[in-house]
C-alpha cells in the first residue's frame, strides 16, 4: 500500500510523541490520524509542531526544489534514508545548524559543527547521535546506561518480526552496545514492540517474517530490503561520526527531539 509523506511521518513520529518526549501535546490525535489513514490540514498543522524533525523536512525538500516538506520522498528521506540526503550539500545543513542551535549551545556549536564537516547529512541519526545530548553522558557512571538506552531506542532501528500476539509484536533486533570507547550495534537479541492500539495500527497485514523500523517501542513500518540497506547505512555513517567525536563531547545540551 502506497502511504502518503503526511501519514508516514505520523508512523514514526507518534512513539516518541506518545511519551510525551517531542512534538505538540496531543498524541492521541496523532495515533487517530495513523489508524485512520486521513490526511488532512489539521494532520499537517501537528506535524510543524515538531520543532526537532520539521526543520529537516524543510531543508531536504528545500535543497532539491521540493514545495512540501511532508512529500513521502522528503519523510523517508529523514526518518529511513535514501539518495535525497547526499545531495543537500554542507552548506545547506551547516547553515541550518547555525540557525537553529549557535545561540543556544554556546561553546558546544564547533562539536556539532564537526559532525556536518566529518560527513553528516539530515537524517534522523544524524540528530540522534551528532545533535541530541544524549551521547555526551556515556562517559558518566551514573547515568550511561540510561543515556545508551535512549539512543538506541531514540534511533530508527530495523528487526525481523518472529511472532504477532495481539497488539504486540515479538521482534529480533540488534541494540546499541558500548564498550567504555564507542558505540555499535549489538549482537541480535529479542524485544516487544507494540504495531497496533486496540487491534488497529499503522501498518497493515503485519505477518511473521516482515523486516519492520522500529522507534522506541513501535513498530513504525514494513522496510524493502533496499530500504532495510539505507537505514543500515546512515546509521553506520552516523554511528562513526559519533565515535571520532565521543572524546569531546561535554554536558548535554537541551535541544529538540
Amino acid at each position: 500500500m502506497v502511504v502518503d509523506g503526511a501519514q508516514l511521518f505520523v508512523r514514526y513520529a507518534y512513539p516518541p510523541n506518545s511519551r510525551g518526549s517531542c512534538g505538540p501535546p496531543d498524541s492521541d490525535a496523532l495515533l487517530h490520524y495513523g489508524q485512520s489513514g486521513v490526511t488532512d490540514q489539521g494532520l499537517r498543522e501537528l506535524a510543524r509542531g515538531f520543532a526537532g524533525a520539521w526543520p529537516y523536512l524543510e531543508l531536504i525538500a528545500g535543497a532539491h526544489g521540493i514545495a512540501d516538506p511532508l512529500d513521502a520522498r522528503v519523510v523517508e528521506a529523514y526518518w529511513v534514508g535514501n539518495s535525497l540526503l547526499d545531495t543537500v550539500g554542507i552548506t545547506n545543513l551547516g547553515n541550518s545548524m547555525e540557525d537553529r542551535f549557535r545561540a543556544r549551545t554556546g561553546r558546544q556549536f564547533p562539536h556539532l559543527v564537526e559532525g556536518v564537516l566529518a560527513g553528516g547529512v539530515p537524517h534522523h541519526s544524524f540528530h540522534v547521535f551528532e545533535i541530541y545530548p544524549w551521547l555526551g553522558l556515556l562517559r558518566d557512571e551514573r547515568r550511561h546506561e540510561t543515556a545508551l538506552n535512549v539512543l538506541d531506542r531514540c534511533r530508527i532501528r530495523w528487526g525481523l518480526v518472529l511472532a504477532i500476539t495481539g497488539d504486540d509484536a515479538v521482534v529480533q533486533s540488534r541494540p546499541l552496545v558500548w564498550d567504555g570507547a564507542a558505540l555499535d550495534i549489538g549482537e541480535p537479541a529479542v524485544e516487544t514492540a507494540k504495531f497496533a492500539v486496540n487491534g488497529t495500527g499503522f501498518v497493515a497485514g503485519l505477518a511473521v517474517g516482515d523486516v519492520v523500523s522500529l522507534h522506541w517501542d513501535w513498530v513504525c513500518d514494513r522496510l524493502s530490503a533496499h530500504q532495510l540497506q539505507q537505514l543500515k547505512n546512515f546509521t553506520a555513517r552516523h554511528l562513526r561520526i559519533a565515535n571520532n567525536g565521543v572524546e569531546h563531547r561535554g554536558a548535554a545540551i537541551a535541544l529538540e527531539h
